[in-house]
């Protein structure tokens, strides 16, 4: 998997698979979320062809984790972290999630 910053700055790029081998680096960027100044990060995913239990699981951490009022949006992701989102956190509301 490979991350890179958005041309606009507001959020990043996600290219590859999201796995238990490649959720470090994704836990970092998640992690970096709380740091930055928009109310709003942009995760786009239309690259991504597969997000497992623990890439999904990040996401939801790092959501829960973000100051009040701040969200993410989540760009054209594989149908496997919708999925994932609504049967384990449908309840998480400062994710959203905008279809492919």
């Amino acid at each position: 998997m490979l991350l890179h910053p958005l041309l606009d700055g507001a959020g990043w790029r996600a290219v590859g698979e999201i796995t238990a081998a490649t959720c470090p680096a994704w836990e970092w960027t998640l992690r970096q979320l709380p740091l930055r100044k928009e109310i709003v990060c942009h995760l786009e995913m239309s690259a991504v062809t597969f997000v497992d239990v623990a890439g999904a699981s990040a996401l939801a951490v790092a959501a829960q984790d973000l100051p009040a009022g701040r969200r993410i949006v989540v760009e054209r992701p594989p149908a496997t972290l919708p999925r994932l989102l609504e049967i384990f956190w449908p309840d998480l509301s400062v994710i959203e999630v905008v279809a492919r």
